[in-house]
C-alpha cells in the first residue's frame, strides 16, 4: 500500500479531475466512495482501477474487512491523511473510502432483446430524480433504464449516491436520441407509454403485460411534442388534489409498480 502526503501527487490530480464529467467520459471512470457503495462494488464485481483510504477507515465499523476486500481485487491502494482525503471526496462527512471504477458500456439492442419493460428518461436533468428513479426501476426488475441527450450525467456523485448501488445492478444506457429511442422499441416490440397530463387514459387503465417502454419527461417541461407524437400511448395519474404535476421520480414510480401489480397479476 503506497502512503500519499501531498494534494499534488498525480493519482490525486487525477481523482480529483473525475469530478468533472469531461473527465469521466475522457477517460471512461468514474468514483464511489463510502464504505457500503465500495463494497457493494466489490461484491458486484466492478473493475477497480484503484482505492484510496484514509487513516481513519480501519477503526470504523466495516472498514478493516473492507481493506481486505479491496486488497483481493486491487493492487493500486493509497493510503492518504484524513485531511487530504477531504479534498478528494465529494461528501460533507467522508468515511475515508473511495473507489476509481471502469465505466460499464452496454449495447441498447441487447438490453432490449433480453428484457421485457424498461424505462427512458428524456432530458432529467435532477440527480436526486434520476438516482431514484434507477433505484425503483432495480428494485422493480425492469430490464434497463435508457437516457436521452440532455439527462444529467448517471456518473455524477450525486446520482451514484441516489441510486444506492442500483447502478451496478442493470444496464443503464446514456446519451440516446429520443427519437431513434423510440423507433426502435417499437421494431424490437415494445409498447411505448409516455406519462402526459393530458394522456387519453388512467395509466392503471393501460395493458402492460406486453412488452413496455415506459417513457418519463423532463421535470419542467415534461415530453417533448414529437416524443408525445411518437408513442403509442399516453397515460396520466389522476390528480384530484390541488396540486398541478407530480415529481418526476415520484411519477415514475407510480407507473413502474404498475409493471410489477399487472405483471404479478
Amino acid at each position: 500500500m503506497n502512503y500519499i502526503q501531498s494534494s499534488q501527487n498525480s493519482t490525486i490530480k487525477e481523482i480529483k479531475a473525475l469530478h468533472q464529467k469531461k473527465h469521466r467520459d475522457s477517460h471512461e471512470m468514474y468514483f464511489v466512495e463510502g464504505i457500503r457503495f465500495v463494497s457493494d462494488a466489490v461484491d458486484n464485481g466492478q473493475v477497480i482501477i484503484k482505492a484510496v483510504i484514509s487513516d481513519r477507515l480501519e477503526s470504523l465499523n466495516g472498514g478493516e474487512l473492507l481493506i481486505s476486500k479491496l486488497s483481493e481485487v486491487c493492487s493500486d491502494i493509497y493510503n492518504v491523511p484524513d485531511k487530504l482525503f477531504k479534498e478528494i471526496s465529494d461528501t460533507q462527512s467522508p468515511q475515508g473510502v473511495l473507489a476509481v471504477l471502469k465505466k460499464r458500456t452496454a449495447g441498447i439492442g441487447e438490453a432490449l432483446r433480453q428484457g421485457k419493460s424498461v424505462v427512458v428518461l428524456d432530458s432529467l436533468q435532477d440527480p436526486g430524480n434520476v438516482g431514484t428513479i434507477i433505484r425503483t426501476a432495480d428494485a422493480a426488475g425492469v430490464s434497463a433504464v435508457l437516457m436521452t441527450r440532455g439527462c444529467v450525467d448517471v456518473y455524477s456523485p450525486k446520482v451514484l449516491r441516489s441510486t444506492m448501488g442500483s447502478v451496478f445492478h442493470l444496464p443503464i444506457i446514456e446519451d440516446l436520441d429520443i427519437i431513434n429511442t423510440i423507433q426502435l422499441l417499437k421494431s424490437s416490440g415494445y409498447k411505448v407509454i409516455a406519462s402526459h397530463l393530458h394522456g387519453q387514459n388512467n395509466y392503471y387503465d393501460e395493458d402492460l403485460t406486453c412488452k413496455s417502454a415506459i417513457i418519463v419527461g423532463n421535470e419542467a417541461n415534461g415530453i417533448s411534442e414529437e416524443t408525445a407524437a411518437l408513442s403509442d400511448k399516453l397515460v396520466r395519474i389522476p390528480m384530484p388534489g390541488k396540486a398541478e404535476s407530480l415529481n418526476a421520480s415520484v411519477a415514475a414510480s407510480i407507473m413502474i409498480y404498475e409493471l410489477v401489480r399487472q405483471n404479478r397479476a
